[in-house]
């Protein structure tokens, strides 16, 4: 009885260590990739044309690393979001319509939040 119960707790202990090492990490991801689009925001705002497309492909190469991390535990529909938002992104800066580009990144600065609220440990997302 005593070995089924060390068990039990040893198991809990993970569950909730894992959860906390993943809510943490989501929660670094999504905080830099929002800084992130919202540094490309100003610069759009701003009219910065010189080295928005580096820009946006530092953006690009650091979310597809953070994709592979968060691939592993978040459903892949809520990432394939932000990566459809980085590509319209990508199109919209090189063709010069800027508007559209920052609606692309405030769309996906949404679905960052939300991915991250919905990865939350709290009672709404319990029941």
């Amino acid at each position: 009885m005593f070995k089924e119960i060390v068990i039990c707790i040893i198991i809990i202990v993970l569950i909730f260590s894992l959860d906390i090492y993943t809510h943490n990490l989501t929660k670094d991801i999504v905080s830099k990739t929002t800084e992130n689009f919202s540094g490309l925001v100003e610069k759009l705002y701003k009219n910065e044309s010189e080295n928005i497309m580096g820009n946006v492909q530092y953006i690009r190469d650091d979310w597809d690393n953070s994709h592979d991390k968060l691939a592993y535990y978040i459903e892949h529909d809520e990432l394939e979001k932000v990566d459809t938002v980085m590509i319209n992104t990508i199109s919209y800066v090189s063709t010069g319509d800027y508007s559209s580009a920052i609606m692309e990144l405030e769309k996906g600065k949404f679905i960052l939040e939300h991915i991250q609220e919905k990865n939350e440990f709290n009672i709404q997302n319990i029941f």
